[in-house]
């Protein structure tokens, strides 16, 4: 079986650890890199369902993402996740607007100076 191509801004349930969890998450790396054959991974952030506060956490409302309610995409968290355990892809990917917040949230997630000088999406 191959492995899937996502593409950014999609979400996807993904199989995390050992053993692996089922975790929501959206997918960030450039579609060079997803859609590359060569390539066996994927840059992901994931969704959690529980409020968290700081400058890389992005409220989401159920309507918006497809998942069954609110949740909290954690932007300090992202990781590398094998194309192999990408299980399924959620019908609704995020739009071209809450893209460029999730990659500003990245940012701030390891440069103080995002905050102050991040441009108004």
């Amino acid at each position: 079986m191959s492995s899937p191509a996502p593409l950014r801004g999609e979400i996807w349930i993904v199989g995390t650890g050992d053993p692996p969890k089922r975790h929501w998450v959206v997918v960030v790396s450039l579609n060079g890199r997803n859609q590359n054959p060569r390539a066996d991974s994927v840059l992901v952030v994931p969704f959690g369902s529980k409020p968290a506060g700081g400058p890389s956490v992005i409220r989401f409302e159920a309507g918006e993402t497809g998942l069954p309610g609110i949740s909290f995409l954690r932007a300090d968290l992202i990781q590398v996740a094998l194309k192999e355990r990408l299980h399924e892809r959620l019908p609704r990917p995020l739009s071209n607007r809450r893209m460029k917040e999730v990659c500003v949230a990245i940012r701030r997630s390891f440069d103080p100076d995002a905050l102050s000088d991040a441009s108004p999406l």
